[in-house]
């Protein structure tokens, strides 16, 4: 919400499908008007992002393009430069749309691990509008820091730490440590303890010379269970290949549902180090580059990209491939039988007619562009 460049009051016209239990918020980013749900408090995942995405869809039928923003794990054997507060751009590489689902396969008989399935490229307006903030940032570099710094001007409030969530400022750089994949934290809630033995334990202690966030294109792998240990994230990147610079969690419930382009700011590298010091900040990184690339989308060009709900025309039939591998789960398995109850009647409030829109996430939110 902090980054909207104007907020809005409810639309008259609004009227919410029957049963959906998210709350919206609306405003402004460059020409498209923008709708945020939040994720239900302290449910991340997959499946929560899959279930508040297809209420979404009932309740604003109209999407047609999405931009899933929030914050991920750099995987600096990939990428050796990628730092904290970076931000990691999924991008259609080889037969992988840009997003892989690493957790998603079989155990072979030789003890490897046989990855399965597939999931949606992002549609071509945001490719091509990719394509265009890649060559604006190579001419005149990026806006990140301008917007972070717009929206900590607007909201100061953002500037101090709530609670347990740190500022959303930038932390110092001396506090981004890589340590050897070897070397394991040595408990509490930061890193003070494992900085006092050898300086051997760092595959990278220098920041960079201009601390500024950096922007990396690649591979984004996506799993239901955290992974922080250096062993987990080379396994990971075995199998989601040489290509791939973050992970995270919620990308493969939605690229299937929604057609998205996912935006990650880099909070930590997936290890036994992690924590959650430059979270917030990470957050704003990667929402800044998702207003930038809003910037970037023509309107004509979104309401040339088939409606989400037409490329999924029957969620019984095809249902996102995250869902499948946690139908052993009760609670998981209650609520998409719930929502497989609700289909016909959540179709039949989803109208004919209408223009394009376009959806984001942010932390652990979900913004669109409406139409209603």
């Amino acid at each position: 919400m902090a980054m909207l460049e104007e907020p809005h009051r409810k639309p008259r016209n609004y009227k919410k499908a029957h049963n959906d239990p998210n709350a919206y918020s609306w405003g402004r980013i460059g020409e498209h008007n923008v709708v945020i749900a939040s994720l239900p408090a302290s449910r991340i995942g997959e499946v929560s992002a899959a279930t508040t995405a297809s209420y979404m869809l009932a309740t604003f039928p109209n999407i047609r393009i999405g931009l899933m923003v929030g914050i991920g794990a750099g995987v600096p054997e990939a990428e050796p430069d990628i730092r904290l507060g970076d931000v990691a751009v999924s991008m259609p590489e080889g037969t992988s749309g840009g997003v892989i689902q690493y957790d998603l396969g079989k155990i072979k008989p030789n003890g490897t691990f046989e990855r399965k399935g597939a999931l949606n490229a992002p549609p071509q307006a945001l490719l091509s509008a990719l394509g265009l903030i890649q060559s604006e940032h190579r001419l005149n570099g990026h806006r990140i820091n301008e917007f972070v710094n717009d929206m900590l001007q607007n909201h100061p409030s953002l500037c101090q730490p709530s609670g347990k969530e740190p500022a959303y400022t930038r932390p110092d750089a001396t506090t981004d440590r890589l340590f050897d994949a070897r070397y394991q934290h040595k408990g509490g809630e930061n890193c003070n303890d494992c900085i006092k033995g050898n300086p051997l334990m760092f595959k990278r202690d220098e920041p960079r010379k201009v601390p500024s966030p950096q922007v990396f294109y690649g591979i984004i792998a996506s799993g239901d269970k955290v992974v922080k240990d250096a062993a987990a994230r080379a396994a990971v990147l075995k199998d989601a290949g040489e290509k791939c610079i973050c992970i995270e969690m919620e990308a493969a419930g939605l690229m299937n549902t929604f057609p998205c382009l996912v935006i990650r700011g880099i909070c930590d590298y997936a290890d036994s180090h992690k924590n959650d010091e430059w979270h917030s900040y990470a957050a704003a990184t990667a929402a800044a580059y998702a207003r930038e690339l809003l910037e970037n989308i023509d309107v004509d060009d979104v309401e040339d990209t088939p409606k989400a709900s037409e490329i999924v025309a029957d969620p019984r039939q095809k249902p996102p491939p995250a869902t499948n591998k946690l139908s052993d789960n009760p609670v998981t398995q209650e609520q998409l039988e719930e929502l497989r109850k609700r289909v016909d009647e959540l179709k039949k409030l989803i109208p004919n007619d209408g223009k394009g829109a376009c959806i984001r996430f942010t932390s652990y939110s979900i913004l669109q562009t409406y139409e209603i």
